[in-house]
């Protein structure tokens, strides 16, 4: 049996979470198959976890967000590393290309 978070269980329970505590209502299997719709159902339950205070609905927030790489998506790269890697691609009028770390 595998350890990896089921992201299809976890987006069932917190929409179930979500539909009773907040009456919204969220797409079960896009939410455990589209990052961005994970992403943001994440930020809602988050959200509504602070201002509602239902923490029930933020420990499933976390679940989800930890599923996500299961999901078989890359994770999003930060600012720094897409200018980092653009810096390291990028050459100079004169031909030169940038080879030291940046980091």
């Amino acid at each position: 049996m595998s350890s990896a978070p089921d992201p299809f269980a976890i987006a069932a329970h917190l929409h179930v979470l979500l539909r009773r505590k907040t009456g919204r209502v969220t797409d079960t299997e896009w939410m455990a198959t589209n990052a961005d719709y994970a992403r943001e159902i994440v930020r809602h339950a988050r959200e509504k976890a602070a201002s509602d205070g239902h923490e029930e609905l933020l420990a499933w927030a976390e679940k989800l967000e930890a599923a996500i790489p299961a999901m078989g998506v890359p994770p999003r790269k930060t600012l720094l590393d897409v200018a980092a890697d653009a810096l390291r691609s990028a050459s100079t009028p004169d031909g030169h290309q940038y080879v030291g770390r940046l980091r």
